[in-house]
């Protein structure tokens, strides 16, 4: 099965909300959160619950756990070749209905311009191990 080409929605102004909200996760929720993307990128639509679930209106959730919090990175297919994420949130019981319409608002905005809206996450299968080993593949 072809690896999955992961996408990082951009706003206009070039923030990518996906990694805003990295960035002010603990170290330890981060190093999950690549692992369920590095799945994501092996399993594409494959992938299923307990690791993602739909959602509604096309609009999937990647599930990551700790420490009694729940993590989500919301995402949308693009073809069969690509994953869309559009941001994260933290939920308590169900992912709050705001958090979803973002998702879909931001699925129309890259769908009518997708090379303004995109970064790249996932590098080619096969990338130099040199790069792995200097971190450059980190979020």
């Amino acid at each position: 099965m072809p690896r999955t080409k992961l996408v990082l929605y951009r706003e206009k102004d070039g923030s990518v909300p996906l990694l805003d909200w990295l960035h002010h996760q603990q170290v330890k929720v981060i190093a999950k959160c690549k692992a369920k993307l590095e799945r994501l990128a092996e399993l594409g639509h494959e992938l299923r619950r307990p690791e993602a679930d739909f959602l509604r209106d096309g609009i999937y959730e990647l599930r990551v756990g700790m420490r009694g919090q729940n993590y989500r990175m919301l995402y949308f297919f693009h073809g069969q070749e690509a994953v869309v994420l559009t941001h994260g949130c933290t939920k308590e019981a169900i992912v709050p209905v705001r958090e979803i319409e973002l998702a879909i608002e931001r699925r129309e905005k890259f769908l009518a311009q997708p090379v303004l809206h995109t970064v790249l996450l996932a590098q080619e299968e096969n990338q130099d191990e040199s790069d792995e080993e200097e971190g450059k593949n980190d979020i």
